[in-house]
């Protein structure tokens, strides 16, 4: 059953989608997925660009009217479908608690929510809306789907946009961080280069939450190792003001403490975390890559940790206490592959994908090979914007992009 929301500037259709936990068995327990899709007033005839978000576990963004930013570039050629991943937003959400009795229960539920089974629930609801074929825009992490799209069902596809999301294929996880870790040390020597007293103020910052007890004000202690994290803030474009404007604050002050929360954004969305490394288990275990591969440079130097996620995350974030048992299990877990390079290389669907050079995120080297790895793909190289180009400047980027795969750029 679809509700339909007209707004200013726009139609809002909001659907709820049956489809199975497990798609190895379609007629066991069910899960829902939400989608909202979004349409000019006139465009509710244009083809589907179903939108794939960044993450893993964070649902679709939700509209605003007037539309603004990359929406208001794609609704004037497609009508968009904002797909909550599964686990997220209001696709039967996975939160503090897992479903399941033991660990390897936990563990198990939680090996349905890969980005395999996000690609298999969208092919139902495109088959369940009657569509021949779709488009797919994914930032980041949906860009690794879009790849996986790509790799398992692409006769579902009419083209595919990727923005900061060409994923490694066949590379290790280990290969994936130890790239990460030199662009993070990159970034932290340029964010001390812009702001040098912050070296003095981070040193003093790390030596007190070591020997005093401070409490985030959701109760949580406010380790250094904890604060450290903030540095995933460092690839967006406005990382590192937002990381200064934490660091200039007086300690243990209200402010301070309330700011410096958002940066560690895993209550929300717990499973951000615990599915992280996954997401670079084209074939491995993880084995809590980031953290075996952590160069001493970034302790030696009181550095800022990214986009890395560690054993001591789920005990010192309470939002994660929940997931414990499952994370350790799922480091262990024999992950299936993500993609297929063979099919990626006889590929016939319309690619087109920015590669941001200095990405923190997604190693340009490895965006490189993946982009000489899809046949046909049309690449646009920048270096005019950070991994979140799409939310910085999404009219244009995703212009250019429209404009790369129709041939126009």
């Amino acid at each position: 059953m679809a509700t339909t929301y007209p707004v200013p500037g726009a139609i809002f259709t909001e659907r709820e989608h049956s489809v199975p936990l497990d798609h190895a068995q379609p007629d066991g327990e069910r899960i829902t997925v939400f989608t909202r899709d979004v349409a000019a007033p006139d465009g509710l005839d244009r083809p589907y660009l179903v939108f794939l978000q960044g993450g893993p576990g964070f649902e679709a963004m939700r509209p605003t009217s007037p539309l603004s930013g990359w929406m208001k570039r794609a609704v004037q050629d497609y009508r968009v479908l904002l797909l909550d991943q599964r686990g997220t937003g209001r696709s039967t959400p996975v939160g503090r608690d897992l479903p399941g009795d033991t660990p390897d229960a936990q563990s198990s539920y939680l090996t349905k929510f890969r980005a395999d089974s996000i690609v298999r629930d969208a092919e139902l609801i495109r088959q369940e809306l009657g569509v021949e074929r779709w488009s797919v825009l994914g930032q980041s992490f949906g860009g690794f789907t879009s790849l996986t799209y790509l790799s398992i069902a692409p006769e579902g596809l009419r083209e595919a946009y990727i923005t900061g999301g060409l994923s490694p294929v066949g590379r290790s996880p280990d290969d994936v961080y130890a790239a990460t870790w030199q662009r993070a040390i990159q970034k932290n020597r340029a964010y001390f280069e812009r702001y040098p007293d912050d070296r003095k103020r981070v040193r003093e910052i790390l030596r007190r939450l070591d020997s005093d007890d401070v409490r985030l004000l959701n109760g949580d202690r406010l380790t250094s190792r904890r604060f450290r994290h903030l540095g995933n803030w460092l690839g967006d474009s406005a990382g590192f003001e937002l990381l200064h404007h934490v660091i200039e604050l007086p300690f243990g002050s209200n402010a301070f403490l309330a700011d410096a929360e958002p940066g560690m954004r895993f209550a929300r969305n717990p499973i951000y975390a615990t599915l992280h490394e996954s997401s670079y288990a084209d074939g491995f275990p993880t084995r809590w890559s980031a953290q075996r591969t952590m160069p001493d440079e970034i302790d030696a130097e009181g550095y800022f940790t990214a986009e890395h996620v560690f054993p001591w995350m789920w005990e010192d974030i309470g939002a994660l206490h929940g997931h414990r048992e499952a994370a350790h299990a799922l480091a262990e877990h024999p992950w299936p592959k993500l993609y297929d390079a063979d099919q990626l290389r006889r590929n016939e669907v319309p690619v087109a994908a920015t590669i941001y050079v200095n990405d923190l995120y997604v190693e340009r080297q490895f965006a490189n090979e993946t982009a000489a790895l899809v046949r046909g793909i049309r690449v646009w190289e920048t270096n005019e914007y950070e991994h979140n180009g799409i939310r910085a400047d999404g009219e244009r980027v995703l212009g250019r992009l429209i404009d790369l795969m129709h041939g126009r750029a």
